[in-house]
């Protein structure tokens, strides 16, 4: 799913393509993926686009009014800018927005159709998109830590619950804690103060030098490739692979849809932390430390 530093890049290669220019039409080719019908869609179309906000990992379009469309990308959701009046796949395809200079594509490679549009009569109905999670570069330390010890989780699912943190998914998620050098699973209660300190000052650096690499790398082209996969990244996506900073193999969790990636050297005190899968199955023969690994 697109983070913070996505969200972000998309925002940087919109905001030269279709800020104050005119939305002539919205063409949907999904009936799942228009999930409000109050104001219709038509509202926007014919109308200016004044800006562009986030909220979460939500891009939100301003209109005179005002009036928001609210897309939320989930998991493949992906943008594509093409020529105006461009068409798309029937089978990737959910909508288009057609202005002067271009056709902005709204496609998801999944079977499962997640990704969502809505559009948004006034402020007070746009807050409701809100989950609540702070924005960490608007927090400062001591609210950062007042909402980390909130809730008594794991610091992944602490990190990546929206309720808590704006914009923190999965994949930033394991770059931070392998930057800040703590374990995934330790429970956010047991925190010192340092770790805290140090996890504010990662979860910013980690966000902000990913967030000014993707839009640098980008330039001003339109960002295609969108991925939570880089080969850049230190341990999300690495399982088995060399830890950049030890040479450990990285490690992973899996649970659900999604795995959590660690160095077990750098974030566990060597610890290999049990996959729920994997540590039933093979029972004493699980490996518990990376030298046994």
């Amino acid at each position: 799913m697109p983070e913070f530093p996505d969200i972000v890049l998309y925002l940087e290669s919109l905001r030269t393509r279709i800020v104050e220019r005119t939305l002539h039409r919205v063409r949907f080719f999904s009936p799942f993926v228009l999930r409000s019908i109050d104001p219709p869609p038509s509202r926007v179309e014919g109308q200016v686009v004044r800006g562009l906000r986030r909220i979460g990992k939500q891009i939100v379009w301003e209109f005179d009014g005002p009036v928001f469309l609210v897309i939320h990308l989930m998991i493949a959701g992906r943008f594509h800018w093409k020529k105006a009046g461009a068409q798309v796949s029937r089978k990737v395809g959910l909508a288009a927005f057609d202005f002067d200079d271009g056709t902005l594509l709204l496609t998801e490679a999944s079977t499962k159709k997640r990704a969502s549009i809505h559009v948004v009569g006034g402020e007070d109905a746009l807050r409701s998109f809100s989950k609540g999670g702070i924005e960490v570069f608007d927090a400062t330390l001591e609210a950062f830590s007042t909402v980390l010890r909130s809730e008594n989780h794991t610091l992944k699912r602490s990190l990546t619950d929206p309720r808590l943190f704006s914009g923190i998914g999965n994949a930033y998620s394991d770059e931070i804690l392998h930057r800040a050098k703590l374990s995934p699973l330790i429970r956010t209660s047991r925190l010192s103060d340092e770790e805290v300190r140090r996890l504010f000052t990662c979860v910013t650096t980690v966000l902000r030098e990913w967030s000014d690499r993707l839009i640098t790398e980008t330039g001003a082209q339109f960002p295609e490739k969108v991925t939570a996969f880089r080969p850049e990244m230190a341990v999300h996506g690495k399982f088995r692979k060399p830890c950049p900073v030890c040479g450990t193999p990285v490690q992973r969790i899996v649970y659900a849809e999604n795995e959590c990636n660690y160095c077990p050297t750098c974030q566990t005190g060597g610890k290999v932390l049990a996959d729920r899968s994997l540590s039933r199955l093979l029972k004493e023969d699980w490996p518990k430390t990376a030298d046994e690994l």
